[in-house]
Protein backbone atom coordinates (compact mmCIF):
# COMPACT_ATOMS: atom_id res chain seq x y z
CA UNK A 1 0.00 0.00 0.00
CA UNK A 2 2.97 2.31 -0.15
CA UNK A 3 5.13 3.92 2.42
CA UNK A 4 3.36 5.56 5.31
CA UNK A 5 3.45 9.30 5.18
CA UNK A 6 4.54 10.23 8.69
CA UNK A 7 2.21 10.13 11.67
CA UNK A 8 -1.31 8.90 11.00
CA UNK A 9 -2.67 11.56 13.35
CA UNK A 10 -1.11 14.77 14.62
CA UNK A 11 -2.50 15.49 18.10
CA UNK A 12 -0.65 18.80 18.39
CA UNK A 13 -2.25 20.05 15.19
CA UNK A 14 -5.60 18.67 16.30
CA UNK A 15 -5.39 20.45 19.66
CA UNK A 16 -4.62 23.72 17.91
CA UNK A 17 -7.65 23.29 15.69
CA UNK A 18 -9.92 22.45 18.62
CA UNK A 19 -8.78 25.70 20.22
CA UNK A 20 -10.93 27.55 17.69
CA UNK A 21 -14.05 26.01 19.28
CA UNK A 22 -13.49 27.75 22.65
CA UNK A 23 -15.84 30.68 21.89
CA UNK A 24 -18.55 28.09 21.18
CA UNK A 25 -18.01 25.85 24.18
CA UNK A 26 -21.76 25.58 24.85
CA UNK A 27 -22.45 24.23 21.36
CA UNK A 28 -19.47 21.88 21.64
CA UNK A 29 -20.85 20.43 24.90
CA UNK A 30 -24.36 20.13 23.45
CA UNK A 31 -23.05 18.20 20.42
CA UNK A 32 -21.16 15.91 22.80
CA UNK A 33 -24.35 15.36 24.80
CA UNK A 34 -26.27 14.62 21.57
CA UNK A 35 -23.60 12.05 20.63
CA UNK A 36 -24.04 10.31 23.98
CA UNK A 37 -27.83 10.36 23.66
CA UNK A 38 -27.58 8.97 20.13
CA UNK A 39 -25.42 6.09 21.34
CA UNK A 40 -27.80 5.15 24.16
CA UNK A 41 -30.95 5.54 22.05
CA UNK A 42 -29.41 3.37 19.33
CA UNK A 43 -28.82 0.55 21.83
CA UNK A 44 -32.39 0.54 23.16
CA UNK A 45 -33.87 -0.75 19.88
CA UNK A 46 -32.12 -4.18 19.93
CA UNK A 47 -32.80 -4.55 23.68
CA UNK A 48 -36.53 -3.95 23.24
CA UNK A 49 -36.55 -6.18 20.14
CA UNK A 50 -35.08 -9.03 22.21
CA UNK A 51 -37.78 -8.62 24.84
CA UNK A 52 -40.48 -8.38 22.16
CA UNK A 53 -39.47 -11.80 20.82
CA UNK A 54 -38.70 -13.58 24.10
CA UNK A 55 -41.42 -12.05 26.30
CA UNK A 56 -44.10 -11.29 23.75
CA UNK A 57 -43.95 -13.33 20.53
CA UNK A 58 -42.78 -16.73 21.79
CA UNK A 59 -45.03 -16.85 24.90
CA UNK A 60 -47.78 -15.31 22.73
CA UNK A 61 -48.28 -12.48 25.24
CA UNK A 62 -50.05 -9.81 23.20
CA UNK A 63 -49.86 -7.07 25.84
CA UNK A 64 -46.12 -7.56 26.39
CA UNK A 65 -45.49 -7.50 22.66
CA UNK A 66 -47.47 -4.24 22.21
CA UNK A 67 -45.65 -2.74 25.23
CA UNK A 68 -42.15 -3.47 23.91
CA UNK A 69 -43.03 -2.45 20.36
CA UNK A 70 -44.22 0.87 21.82
CA UNK A 71 -40.88 1.21 23.61
CA UNK A 72 -39.08 0.57 20.29
CA UNK A 73 -41.11 3.40 18.74
CA UNK A 74 -40.26 5.77 21.61
CA UNK A 75 -36.58 4.85 21.37
CA UNK A 76 -36.73 5.52 17.64
CA UNK A 77 -38.21 8.99 18.22
CA UNK A 78 -35.45 9.87 20.69
CA UNK A 79 -32.81 8.53 18.30
CA UNK A 80 -34.19 10.75 15.50
CA UNK A 81 -34.17 13.83 17.77
CA UNK A 82 -30.63 13.18 18.96
CA UNK A 83 -29.47 12.53 15.41
CA UNK A 84 -31.04 15.77 14.16
CA UNK A 85 -29.41 17.77 16.97
CA UNK A 86 -26.09 16.05 16.40
CA UNK A 87 -25.98 16.57 12.62
CA UNK A 88 -27.24 20.17 12.66
CA UNK A 89 -25.10 21.55 15.45
CA UNK A 90 -21.96 19.64 14.46
CA UNK A 91 -22.22 21.19 11.00
CA UNK A 92 -23.06 24.61 12.50
CA UNK A 93 -19.97 24.43 14.68
CA UNK A 94 -17.81 23.40 11.71
CA UNK A 95 -19.02 26.24 9.49
CA UNK A 96 -18.65 28.78 12.31
CA UNK A 97 -15.11 27.66 13.09
CA UNK A 98 -13.95 27.84 9.47
CA UNK A 99 -15.56 31.28 9.19
CA UNK A 100 -13.30 32.40 12.05
CA UNK A 101 -10.24 30.69 10.57
CA UNK A 102 -10.88 32.17 7.12
CA UNK A 103 -11.21 35.67 8.59
CA UNK A 104 -8.00 35.21 10.57
CA UNK A 105 -6.15 33.84 7.54
CA UNK A 106 -7.30 36.61 5.22
CA UNK A 107 -6.46 39.28 7.78
CA UNK A 108 -3.02 37.72 8.25
CA UNK A 109 -2.35 37.58 4.50
CA UNK A 110 -3.33 41.23 4.03
CA UNK A 111 -0.37 42.23 6.21
CA UNK A 112 2.25 40.18 4.37
CA UNK A 113 5.21 41.81 2.74
CA UNK A 114 5.01 42.16 -1.02
CA UNK A 115 7.97 39.76 -1.21
CA UNK A 116 5.68 36.96 -0.02
CA UNK A 117 3.22 37.51 -2.86
CA UNK A 118 6.12 37.81 -5.32
CA UNK A 119 7.02 34.20 -4.51
CA UNK A 120 3.54 32.72 -3.98
CA UNK A 121 1.18 31.64 -6.74
CA UNK A 122 -2.26 33.28 -6.55
CA UNK A 123 -4.02 30.00 -7.34
CA UNK A 124 -2.23 28.24 -4.46
CA UNK A 125 -3.20 30.96 -1.97
CA UNK A 126 -6.77 30.83 -3.26
CA UNK A 127 -6.81 27.06 -2.67
CA UNK A 128 -5.65 27.59 0.91
CA UNK A 129 -8.22 30.32 1.60
CA UNK A 130 -11.22 28.60 -0.01
CA UNK A 131 -10.83 24.87 -0.72
CA UNK A 132 -8.60 23.87 2.20
CA UNK A 133 -10.58 25.80 4.78
CA UNK A 134 -13.83 24.30 3.48
CA UNK A 135 -12.25 20.87 3.92
CA UNK A 136 -11.50 21.72 7.56
CA UNK A 137 -15.26 22.06 8.17
CA UNK A 138 -15.67 18.34 7.46
CA UNK A 139 -13.54 17.61 10.55
CA UNK A 140 -16.47 18.72 12.68
CA UNK A 141 -19.38 17.77 10.46
CA UNK A 142 -18.19 14.34 9.32
CA UNK A 143 -14.99 13.56 11.19
CA UNK A 144 -14.41 14.41 14.85
CA UNK A 145 -17.90 14.20 16.34
CA UNK A 146 -19.00 11.34 14.11
CA UNK A 147 -15.95 9.30 15.09
CA UNK A 148 -16.49 10.13 18.76
CA UNK A 149 -20.15 9.18 18.49
CA UNK A 150 -19.33 5.92 16.72
CA UNK A 151 -16.62 4.99 19.24
CA UNK A 152 -18.99 5.70 22.12
CA UNK A 153 -21.74 3.69 20.44
CA UNK A 154 -19.35 0.77 19.92
CA UNK A 155 -18.24 0.91 23.56
CA UNK A 156 -21.84 0.89 24.82
CA UNK A 157 -22.80 -1.94 22.46
CA UNK A 158 -19.74 -4.03 23.36
CA UNK A 159 -20.41 -3.61 27.08
CA UNK A 160 -24.01 -4.71 26.70
CA UNK A 161 -23.02 -7.69 24.51
CA UNK A 162 -20.59 -8.94 27.18
CA UNK A 163 -23.25 -8.45 29.84
CA UNK A 164 -25.86 -10.47 27.93
CA UNK A 165 -23.65 -13.30 26.60
CA UNK A 166 -19.89 -13.36 26.85
CA UNK A 167 -19.81 -16.33 24.43
CA UNK A 168 -21.60 -14.52 21.61
CA UNK A 169 -19.69 -11.34 22.44
CA UNK A 170 -16.38 -13.21 22.16
CA UNK A 171 -17.41 -14.57 18.75
CA UNK A 172 -18.33 -11.06 17.62
CA UNK A 173 -15.06 -9.60 18.91
CA UNK A 174 -12.91 -12.30 17.30
CA UNK A 175 -12.62 -10.40 14.02
CA UNK A 176 -11.83 -7.05 15.64
CA UNK A 177 -8.02 -7.53 15.56
CA UNK A 178 -8.18 -8.06 11.78
CA UNK A 179 -10.33 -4.95 11.29
CA UNK A 180 -8.24 -2.80 13.62
CA UNK A 181 -4.98 -3.82 11.92
CA UNK A 182 -6.45 -3.23 8.45
CA UNK A 183 -7.83 0.13 9.58
CA UNK A 184 -4.44 1.20 10.92
CA UNK A 185 -2.68 0.43 7.64
CA UNK A 186 -5.51 2.08 5.73
CA UNK A 187 -5.24 5.30 7.75
CA UNK A 188 -1.51 5.67 7.18
CA UNK A 189 -1.78 4.99 3.47
CA UNK A 190 -4.67 7.43 3.06
CA UNK A 191 -2.77 10.24 4.80
CA UNK A 192 -0.07 10.16 2.13
CA UNK A 193 -2.69 9.87 -0.60
CA UNK A 194 -4.62 12.89 0.66
CA UNK A 195 -1.47 15.01 0.86
CA UNK A 196 -0.83 14.18 -2.78
CA UNK A 197 -4.44 15.04 -3.67
CA UNK A 198 -4.22 18.46 -2.01
CA UNK A 199 -0.96 19.20 -3.87
CA UNK A 200 -2.56 18.30 -7.17
CA UNK A 201 -5.64 20.43 -6.42
CA UNK A 202 -3.39 23.42 -5.67
CA UNK A 203 -1.43 22.84 -8.91
CA UNK A 204 -4.64 22.61 -10.91
CA UNK A 205 -6.08 25.79 -9.37
CA UNK A 206 -2.85 27.69 -9.96
CA UNK A 207 -2.62 26.64 -13.60
CA UNK A 208 -6.27 27.44 -14.39
CA UNK A 209 -6.16 30.80 -12.59
CA UNK A 210 -3.00 31.92 -14.39
CA UNK A 211 -4.18 30.83 -17.85
CA UNK A 212 -7.59 32.44 -17.50
CA UNK A 213 -5.97 35.68 -16.30
CA UNK A 214 -3.42 35.57 -19.12
CA UNK A 215 -5.77 34.26 -21.84
CA UNK A 216 -4.97 37.21 -24.08
CA UNK A 217 -1.28 36.23 -24.13
CA UNK A 218 -2.17 32.59 -24.74
CA UNK A 219 -4.28 33.48 -27.77
CA UNK A 220 -2.00 36.17 -29.18
CA UNK A 221 0.94 33.77 -29.26
CA UNK A 222 -1.23 30.85 -30.45
CA UNK A 223 -0.44 28.75 -27.36
CA UNK A 224 -3.89 27.15 -27.06
CA UNK A 225 -2.77 23.65 -28.06
CA UNK A 226 0.34 23.68 -25.86
CA UNK A 227 -1.56 24.97 -22.83
CA UNK A 228 -4.28 22.40 -23.47
CA UNK A 229 -1.69 19.62 -23.46
CA UNK A 230 -0.16 20.94 -20.24
CA UNK A 231 -3.60 21.11 -18.64
CA UNK A 232 -4.24 17.51 -19.67
CA UNK A 233 -1.02 16.41 -17.94
CA UNK A 234 -1.84 18.29 -14.74
CA UNK A 235 -5.40 16.97 -14.80
CA UNK A 236 -4.06 13.43 -15.28
CA UNK A 237 -1.87 13.82 -12.18
CA UNK A 238 -4.90 15.10 -10.29
CA UNK A 239 -6.87 12.03 -11.38
CA UNK A 240 -4.03 9.70 -10.35
CA UNK A 241 -4.01 11.27 -6.89
CA UNK A 242 -7.72 10.54 -6.44
CA UNK A 243 -7.44 7.05 -8.00
CA UNK A 244 -4.88 6.19 -5.32
CA UNK A 245 -7.46 6.95 -2.63
CA UNK A 246 -10.06 4.90 -4.52
CA UNK A 247 -7.58 1.99 -4.69
CA UNK A 248 -7.09 1.98 -0.91
CA UNK A 249 -10.85 2.18 -0.35
CA UNK A 250 -11.49 -0.68 -2.77
CA UNK A 251 -9.13 -2.89 -0.74
CA UNK A 252 -10.22 -1.94 2.77
CA UNK A 253 -14.00 -1.92 2.56
CA UNK A 254 -14.41 -5.42 1.05
CA UNK A 255 -12.15 -6.76 3.83
CA UNK A 256 -14.30 -5.02 6.43
CA UNK A 257 -17.52 -6.26 4.82
CA UNK A 258 -16.34 -9.87 4.64
CA UNK A 259 -15.14 -9.77 8.24
CA UNK A 260 -18.54 -8.54 9.42
CA UNK A 261 -20.31 -11.25 7.44
CA UNK A 262 -18.07 -13.94 8.94
CA UNK A 263 -18.87 -12.72 12.47
CA UNK A 264 -22.59 -12.70 11.66
CA UNK A 265 -22.40 -16.28 10.38
CA UNK A 266 -20.56 -17.44 13.50
CA UNK A 267 -23.19 -15.86 15.75
CA UNK A 268 -26.03 -17.61 13.90
CA UNK A 269 -24.13 -20.93 13.92
CA UNK A 270 -23.22 -20.87 17.60
CA UNK A 271 -26.61 -19.56 18.72
CA UNK A 272 -28.48 -22.08 16.60
CA UNK A 273 -26.42 -24.94 17.96
CA UNK A 274 -27.19 -24.00 21.57
CA UNK A 275 -30.85 -22.99 21.48
CA UNK A 276 -33.43 -25.59 22.61
CA UNK A 277 -36.39 -26.71 20.46
CA UNK A 278 -39.55 -24.58 20.43
CA UNK A 279 -37.51 -21.57 21.56
CA UNK A 280 -37.62 -22.53 25.25
CA UNK A 281 -35.01 -21.13 27.62
CA UNK A 282 -31.89 -23.31 27.95
CA UNK A 283 -29.61 -23.31 30.95
CA UNK A 284 -27.03 -21.07 29.28
CA UNK A 285 -29.65 -18.36 28.61
CA UNK A 286 -29.44 -18.63 24.78
CA UNK A 287 -32.76 -17.54 23.27
CA UNK A 288 -34.12 -16.66 19.87
CA UNK A 289 -34.58 -13.05 20.97
CA UNK A 290 -30.98 -12.89 22.21
CA UNK A 291 -29.61 -14.27 18.93
CA UNK A 292 -31.76 -11.83 16.95
CA UNK A 293 -30.54 -8.96 19.13
CA UNK A 294 -26.90 -10.04 18.69
CA UNK A 295 -27.32 -10.17 14.92
CA UNK A 296 -28.53 -6.58 15.03
CA UNK A 297 -25.92 -5.55 17.61
CA UNK A 298 -23.06 -7.05 15.62
CA UNK A 299 -24.12 -5.02 12.59
CA UNK A 300 -24.32 -1.92 14.77
CA UNK A 301 -20.84 -2.73 16.09
CA UNK A 302 -19.11 -3.39 12.76
CA UNK A 303 -20.87 -0.73 10.71
CA UNK A 304 -19.39 2.14 12.77
CA UNK A 305 -15.99 0.45 12.67
CA UNK A 306 -16.11 0.32 8.88
CA UNK A 307 -17.42 3.88 8.76
CA UNK A 308 -14.83 5.08 11.25
CA UNK A 309 -12.15 4.30 8.69
CA UNK A 310 -14.07 6.33 6.13
CA UNK A 311 -14.66 9.16 8.60
CA UNK A 312 -11.02 9.01 9.59
CA UNK A 313 -10.22 9.63 5.93
CA UNK A 314 -12.37 12.76 6.13
CA UNK A 315 -10.68 13.73 9.40
CA UNK A 316 -7.21 13.22 7.93
CA UNK A 317 -8.07 15.16 4.80
CA UNK A 318 -9.23 17.98 7.02
CA UNK A 319 -6.04 17.71 9.08
CA UNK A 320 -3.90 17.92 5.95
CA UNK A 321 -5.85 21.01 4.92
CA UNK A 322 -5.52 22.48 8.43
CA UNK A 323 -1.76 21.93 8.34
CA UNK A 324 -1.53 23.86 5.07
CA UNK A 325 -3.63 26.72 6.43
CA UNK A 326 -1.63 26.89 9.67
CA UNK A 327 1.59 27.03 7.64
CA UNK A 328 0.38 30.35 6.22
CA UNK A 329 -0.84 31.54 9.63
CA UNK A 330 2.60 30.72 11.05
CA UNK A 331 4.40 32.58 8.27
CA UNK A 332 6.25 35.57 9.69
CA UNK A 333 6.37 37.60 6.51
CA UNK A 334 4.54 40.57 7.96
CA UNK A 335 5.87 44.08 7.81
CA UNK A 336 6.55 44.96 11.45
CA UNK A 337 3.96 47.44 12.65
CA UNK A 338 5.49 48.34 15.99
CA UNK A 339 5.49 52.08 15.44
CA UNK A 340 3.40 54.15 17.80
CA UNK A 341 3.37 57.51 16.03
CA UNK A 342 0.14 58.54 14.37
CA UNK A 343 0.54 61.87 12.61
CA UNK A 344 -2.73 63.65 11.96
CA UNK A 345 -1.13 65.99 9.46
CA UNK A 346 2.23 66.10 7.71
CA UNK A 347 3.96 68.78 5.69
CA UNK A 348 5.41 66.28 3.23
CA UNK A 349 9.18 66.48 3.63
CA UNK A 350 10.86 63.22 2.53
CA UNK A 351 14.46 62.27 3.37
CA UNK A 352 16.32 59.19 2.12
CA UNK A 353 19.51 58.80 4.14
CA UNK A 354 22.11 56.31 2.83
CA UNK A 355 19.35 53.85 1.92
CA UNK A 356 20.49 50.44 0.69
CA UNK A 357 18.13 47.69 -0.38
CA UNK A 358 18.03 44.46 -2.39
CA UNK A 359 15.19 42.08 -3.19
CA UNK A 360 17.71 39.26 -2.84
CA UNK A 361 20.58 39.04 -0.34
CA UNK A 362 23.89 40.39 -1.66
CA UNK A 363 22.17 41.80 -4.76
CA UNK A 364 21.50 45.47 -3.90
CA UNK A 365 19.06 47.38 -6.08
CA UNK A 366 19.60 50.68 -4.28
CA UNK A 367 23.11 51.54 -3.17
CA UNK A 368 23.35 54.06 -0.33
CA UNK A 369 21.19 56.72 -1.95
CA UNK A 370 20.51 60.15 -0.42
CA UNK A 371 17.96 62.75 -1.47
CA UNK A 372 15.47 65.18 0.00
CA UNK A 373 12.04 66.26 -1.21
CA UNK A 374 10.81 69.47 0.37
CA UNK A 375 7.11 70.01 1.24
CA UNK A 376 4.99 70.82 -1.82
CA UNK A 377 7.80 69.98 -4.25
CA UNK A 378 7.31 67.83 -7.35
CA UNK A 379 10.27 65.52 -7.93
CA UNK A 380 10.61 63.37 -11.03
CA UNK A 381 12.70 60.20 -11.10
CA UNK A 382 13.92 58.94 -14.46
CA UNK A 383 16.27 56.24 -15.63
CA UNK A 384 16.54 53.00 -17.49
CA UNK A 385 14.46 49.96 -16.58
CA UNK A 386 15.91 48.28 -13.49
CA UNK A 387 17.63 51.43 -12.24
CA UNK A 388 15.65 51.30 -8.99
CA UNK A 389 12.96 53.95 -9.57
CA UNK A 390 9.93 51.91 -8.50
CA UNK A 391 11.91 50.42 -5.63
CA UNK A 392 12.06 53.86 -4.03
CA UNK A 393 8.24 53.91 -4.01
CA UNK A 394 8.03 50.41 -2.54
CA UNK A 395 10.35 51.41 0.30
CA UNK A 396 8.63 54.72 1.01
CA UNK A 397 5.29 52.92 1.43
CA UNK A 398 7.00 50.14 3.41
CA UNK A 399 5.98 47.33 1.10
CA UNK A 400 9.56 46.20 1.66
CA UNK A 401 12.00 46.90 4.50
CA UNK A 402 15.30 48.65 3.80
CA UNK A 403 18.57 46.84 4.49
CA UNK A 404 20.46 49.92 5.71
CA UNK A 405 19.96 53.66 6.18
CA UNK A 406 16.78 55.51 7.10
CA UNK A 407 13.71 57.00 5.44
CA UNK A 408 12.07 59.95 7.17
CA UNK A 409 8.87 61.92 6.68
CA UNK A 410 8.86 65.32 8.37
CA UNK A 411 11.89 64.12 10.33
CA UNK A 412 10.16 61.00 11.64
CA UNK A 413 11.62 57.60 10.77
CA UNK A 414 8.83 55.78 8.94
CA UNK A 415 9.45 52.69 11.10
CA UNK A 416 8.26 54.66 14.14
CA UNK A 417 4.96 55.44 12.42
CA UNK A 418 2.06 53.03 12.34
CA UNK A 419 1.50 51.57 8.89
CA UNK A 420 -2.03 52.99 8.81
CA UNK A 421 -0.73 56.48 9.61
CA UNK A 422 2.09 56.26 7.07
CA UNK A 423 0.03 54.92 4.18
CA UNK A 424 -2.95 57.09 5.08
CA UNK A 425 -0.92 60.15 4.05
CA UNK A 426 0.30 58.63 0.75
CA UNK A 427 -1.60 57.95 -2.47
CA UNK A 428 -0.11 55.94 -5.33
CA UNK A 429 -1.14 55.75 -8.97
CA UNK A 430 0.54 52.78 -10.63
CA UNK A 431 1.18 52.05 -14.29
CA UNK A 432 -0.85 48.85 -14.06
CA UNK A 433 -4.05 50.14 -12.47
CA UNK A 434 -6.03 47.56 -10.54
CA UNK A 435 -9.80 47.96 -10.47
CA UNK A 436 -12.17 45.62 -8.69
CA UNK A 437 -15.18 44.03 -10.37
CA UNK A 438 -17.47 46.75 -9.04
CA UNK A 439 -18.88 50.15 -9.93
CA UNK A 440 -16.68 53.13 -10.73
CA UNK A 441 -17.99 54.85 -7.60
CA UNK A 442 -17.01 51.95 -5.33
CA UNK A 443 -13.61 51.69 -7.01
CA UNK A 444 -13.04 55.36 -6.18
CA UNK A 445 -14.30 55.33 -2.59
CA UNK A 446 -13.11 51.76 -1.85
CA UNK A 447 -16.11 51.31 0.41
CA UNK A 448 -15.50 54.43 2.52
CA UNK A 449 -19.01 55.43 3.68
CA UNK A 450 -17.78 58.91 4.62
CA UNK A 451 -17.21 59.77 0.95
CA UNK A 452 -20.48 60.68 -0.77
CA UNK A 453 -21.29 60.42 -4.45
CA UNK A 454 -21.71 64.20 -4.57
CA UNK A 455 -18.15 64.66 -3.28
CA UNK A 456 -16.82 62.24 -5.90
CA UNK A 457 -18.64 64.09 -8.69
CA UNK A 458 -17.31 67.44 -7.45
CA UNK A 459 -13.77 66.08 -7.36
CA UNK A 460 -14.16 64.57 -10.84
CA UNK A 461 -15.23 67.93 -12.21
CA UNK A 462 -12.32 69.61 -10.46
CA UNK A 463 -9.68 67.43 -12.13
CA UNK A 464 -11.52 67.19 -15.46
CA UNK A 465 -12.71 63.56 -15.64
CA UNK A 466 -16.43 64.02 -14.96
CA UNK A 467 -17.38 64.19 -18.66
CA UNK A 468 -15.58 60.93 -19.38
CA UNK A 469 -17.33 59.09 -16.52
CA UNK A 470 -20.73 60.56 -17.37
CA UNK A 471 -20.40 59.29 -20.95
CA UNK A 472 -20.30 55.67 -19.73
CA UNK A 473 -23.49 53.61 -19.38
CA UNK A 474 -24.85 54.18 -15.86
CA UNK A 475 -22.09 56.76 -15.25
CA UNK A 476 -20.56 56.43 -11.80
CA UNK A 477 -22.51 53.20 -11.25
CA UNK A 478 -21.02 51.49 -14.30
CA UNK A 479 -19.59 48.08 -13.38
CA UNK A 480 -16.07 47.84 -14.84
CA UNK A 481 -15.89 44.03 -14.37
CA UNK A 482 -12.81 42.12 -13.27
CA UNK A 483 -9.62 44.24 -13.26
CA UNK A 484 -11.51 47.01 -15.09
CA UNK A 485 -11.75 44.99 -18.30
CA UNK A 486 -14.57 47.19 -19.63
CA UNK A 487 -12.31 50.28 -19.71
CA UNK A 488 -9.26 51.21 -21.75
CA UNK A 489 -5.88 51.59 -20.04
CA UNK A 490 -6.21 55.38 -20.22
CA UNK A 491 -9.67 55.30 -18.68
CA UNK A 492 -8.42 53.08 -15.87
CA UNK A 493 -5.66 55.59 -15.22
CA UNK A 494 -8.17 58.42 -14.96
CA UNK A 495 -10.18 56.44 -12.41
CA UNK A 496 -6.96 55.82 -10.47
CA UNK A 497 -6.18 59.54 -10.48
CA UNK A 498 -9.61 60.36 -9.11
CA UNK A 499 -9.26 57.62 -6.47
CA UNK A 500 -5.93 59.09 -5.37
CA UNK A 501 -7.33 62.62 -5.34
CA UNK A 502 -10.32 61.61 -3.19
CA UNK A 503 -8.04 60.18 -0.51
CA UNK A 504 -6.64 63.67 0.10
CA UNK A 505 -2.98 62.59 0.37
CA UNK A 506 -0.14 64.75 1.65
CA UNK A 507 2.27 62.81 -0.57
CA UNK A 508 1.33 61.74 -4.10
CA UNK A 509 3.23 59.12 -6.08
CA UNK A 510 2.75 58.63 -9.83
CA UNK A 511 4.54 55.51 -11.03
CA UNK A 512 4.71 55.42 -14.87
CA UNK A 513 1.15 56.76 -14.91
CA UNK A 514 1.22 57.83 -18.58
CA UNK A 515 3.44 55.19 -20.13
CA UNK A 516 0.73 53.22 -21.96
CA UNK A 517 -2.14 55.59 -22.76
CA UNK A 518 -3.39 57.29 -25.89
CA UNK A 519 -2.73 60.96 -26.58
CA UNK A 520 -6.27 62.05 -25.63
CA UNK A 521 -6.13 60.23 -22.27
CA UNK A 522 -2.59 61.52 -21.74
CA UNK A 523 -3.84 65.08 -22.08
CA UNK A 524 -6.59 64.45 -19.54
CA UNK A 525 -4.10 62.74 -17.24
CA UNK A 526 -1.63 65.60 -17.59
CA UNK A 527 -4.33 68.10 -16.66
CA UNK A 528 -5.35 65.90 -13.71
CA UNK A 529 -1.69 65.61 -12.70
CA UNK A 530 -1.24 69.37 -12.67
CA UNK A 531 -4.32 69.71 -10.48
CA UNK A 532 -3.67 67.03 -7.89
CA UNK A 533 0.06 67.69 -7.53
CA UNK A 534 -0.48 71.38 -6.87
CA UNK A 535 0.47 72.26 -3.30
CA UNK A 536 1.40 68.72 -2.24
CA UNK A 537 4.62 66.74 -2.23
CA UNK A 538 4.73 64.62 -5.36
CA UNK A 539 7.07 61.98 -6.74
CA UNK A 540 6.66 61.23 -10.42
CA UNK A 541 8.31 58.28 -12.14
CA UNK A 542 8.11 58.48 -15.91
CA UNK A 543 9.68 57.15 -19.10
CA UNK A 544 8.16 59.96 -21.16
CA UNK A 545 10.41 62.88 -20.30
CA UNK A 546 7.96 65.32 -21.88
CA UNK A 547 5.56 64.73 -18.99
CA UNK A 548 8.01 65.77 -16.26
CA UNK A 549 9.63 68.89 -17.69
CA UNK A 550 7.69 71.07 -15.24
CA UNK A 551 9.01 69.15 -12.21
CA UNK A 552 10.77 71.21 -9.55
CA UNK A 553 13.56 68.67 -9.48
CA UNK A 554 14.57 65.72 -11.63
CA UNK A 555 16.67 62.84 -10.33
CA UNK A 556 18.38 60.55 -12.82
CA UNK A 557 19.07 57.00 -11.61
CA UNK A 558 21.41 54.41 -13.00
CA UNK A 559 22.25 51.00 -11.52
CA UNK A 560 20.77 51.83 -8.13
CA UNK A 561 22.44 55.21 -7.72
CA UNK A 562 21.40 58.83 -8.27
CA UNK A 563 23.78 60.12 -10.93
CA UNK A 564 22.23 63.52 -11.69
CA UNK A 565 19.91 66.01 -9.97
CA UNK A 566 18.50 69.26 -11.31
CA UNK A 567 15.74 70.93 -13.28
CA UNK A 568 14.94 70.07 -16.89
CA UNK A 569 16.63 73.26 -18.09
CA UNK A 570 19.80 72.69 -16.08
CA UNK A 571 20.13 69.01 -16.95
CA UNK A 572 19.53 69.47 -20.66
CA UNK A 573 22.49 71.82 -20.79
CA UNK A 574 24.96 69.25 -19.42
CA UNK A 575 27.17 67.99 -22.19
CA UNK A 576 27.27 64.18 -22.22
CA UNK A 577 24.84 64.17 -19.30
CA UNK A 578 22.68 61.13 -18.55
CA UNK A 579 19.44 63.08 -18.70
CA UNK A 580 20.42 64.80 -21.95
CA UNK A 581 21.23 61.42 -23.51
CA UNK A 582 17.84 60.02 -22.47
CA UNK A 583 16.06 63.12 -23.78
CA UNK A 584 17.85 63.06 -27.13
CA UNK A 585 17.07 59.37 -27.61
CA UNK A 586 13.35 59.96 -27.01
CA UNK A 587 13.36 63.05 -29.24
CA UNK A 588 15.08 61.09 -32.02
CA UNK A 589 12.47 58.33 -31.74
CA UNK A 590 9.68 60.89 -32.15
CA UNK A 591 11.36 62.22 -35.26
Amino acid sequence: MGKPAGKAFDFKLFSRLIGFTKPYRGTFIFVTFAAIGLSVAGLLGPIFLKNTIDLGMLPQDWEAMVFYISLIAVALVFEVLFQFSFIYYANWLGQTVIKDIRIKLFGHMMRFKMAYFDKSAVGRLTTRTVNDIETIASIFSEGLFTIASDVLKMAVIATYMVYESWQLALISFSILPVLIYATRIFQRAMKGAFEDVRNQVANLNTFVQERITGMKIVQIFVREDQEYETFMRINEEHKKGWIKTVWYNSIFFPIAEISGSVALGLIVWYGGMNILPEGTFPANGMTLGLITAFIQLSQMLFRPLRMIADKFNTLQMGMVAANRVFEILDTTSNISDHGDQELDTIEGRIDFEAVTFGYKPDEPVLKSIDFTVTPGQTVAIVGATGAGKSTIINLLTRFYEIDAGAIRIDGHDIKTMTLASLRGHIAVVLQDVFLFADTILNNITLGDDQITEEQVIAAAKEIGVHDFISSLPEGYHYNVKERGAMLSSGQRQLIAFLRAFMSGPSILILDEATSSVDSYSEELIQNATDRITKGRTSIVIAHRLATIQKADQIMVMEAGKIVEVGTHKSLIKKASGHYKSLYEVQFALKE
